[in-house]
């Protein structure tokens, strides 16, 4: 289904696109408008993973000067048969992530310092799992094209505000077809943009939490980058908008509502989706939940997922609250003298 209605709000963002050039300029703005996609979307296809990078300021790593990190990211791309993605770190203290790149064989993925600092090893892993679930299904190939398109829209309605005094250009439509281009086209670009981005997360939240091997992970970790998210700013994230959606969790403020205005879902409800799919996989092992039951709660052991051997304990009433940095050292580089880390 939300496949479906990607491909449908897609081919949405094409029909404005091409329904905003004849708006300027007839026929044959309609064709202008399809090259000038034809030729940005070519352009995005192969450098906006470098783009999004450099506009974040994001750093590659390895396992030299970042094994822990590195490390996570490995085990959960040979547990989802994904190939290796290039590993940056995002020296920005608000938590947050995001993954990049036109294919699996040419994906990044993304965290910040304040990601590594303020979750534990855990629940960075389902951070981790959930970019790589939308590597997996194409999603960030996806998002760059209707970003782009969005982009072009908005672009052609700056071109109608300058053509708008021109009548020589075939728009049988008139002031109102240059209005339509400049205010609602780029308008509806934004919703559709939107809601394109809200279809992709509720499913790279089910398929990251498969990754890992705990939904309550990863419920937790949204938690927490959610109310970090409005307590720090992210200036990179302020500068450009527009890439807000690409993060797990908006980095902007002011976006909280669950409907076609916010790029992301609402966090309450991610979190009880993750929370009922906690639910099923406990009531889908039954001999796992007696288990459970019969001896002491230790969070620490629930699904190990690639570290270890999986067990599917019954679902605790609230996600839980895994102990602060249980790795010991720095994961992003030498040890410092002060924070969570050293």
């Amino acid at each position: 289904m939300n496949t479906l209605r990607t491909a449908m709000l897609l081919a949405a963002m094409t029909a404005l696109f091409m329904g905003v050039g004849y708006l300027i300029g007839g026929s044959g703005g309609m064709v202008i408008a399809l090259l000038i996609a034809a030729g940005t979307n070519l352009f995005s296809y192969w450098n906006a993973d470098k783009m999004v990078l450099s506009m974040n300021r994001a750093v590659e790593v390895d396992e030299k000067n970042a094994p822990e990190y590195y490390a996570i990211v490995q085990a959960l791309a040979k547990q989802a048969g994904l190939p290796m993605p290039k590993t940056y770190l995002i020296d920005n203290p608000q938590p947050n992530a995001f993954a990049t790149g036109r294919n699996p064989e040419n994906a990044a993925v993304a965290a910040s310092t304040g990601l590594l600092q303020r979750l534990s090893r855990e629940e960075v892993a389902a951070v981790m799992a959930h970019e790589l679930a939308h590597v997996q299904h194409r999603d960030t190939l996806t998002m760059t094209i209707v970003a782009t398109l969005a982009g072009a829209i908005s672009m052609l309605g700056n071109f109608a505000f300058f053509l708008g005094g021109n009548r020589d250009n075939n728009n049988s439509f008139g002031f109102v077809g240059v209005l339509v281009a400049m205010i609602v086209a780029p308008f509806a670009a934004m919703i559709v943009q939107m809601a394109v981005s809200r279809t992709r997360e509720y499913e790279a939240d089910r398929r990251g939490a498969e990754i890992c091997g705990n939904p309550l992970w990863l419920a937790s970790a949204l938690n927490k980058i959610a109310r970090g998210a409005e307590q720090i700013p992210n200036e990179d994230a302020e500068r450009n908008p527009a890439m807000a959606h690409l993060f797990i969790i908006n980095p902007l403020h002011g976006e909280r509502m669950d409907n076609l205005f916010s790029t992301h879902p609402s966090t309450e409800n991610r979190i009880a989706a993750l929370q009922e799919m906690a639910s099923e996989m406990g009531r889908a092992s039954p001999a796992n939940r007696r288990e459970a039951s019969a001896r002491p709660a230790q969070p620490e052991e629930a699904s190990a997922g690639p570290w270890g051997k999986r067990t599917e304990p019954a679902p605790p009433a609230e996600p839980p609250q895994p102990k602060p940095n249980p790795w010991g050292r720095n994961p992003t580089g030498p040890r410092r003298s002060k924070g969570p880390w050293s």
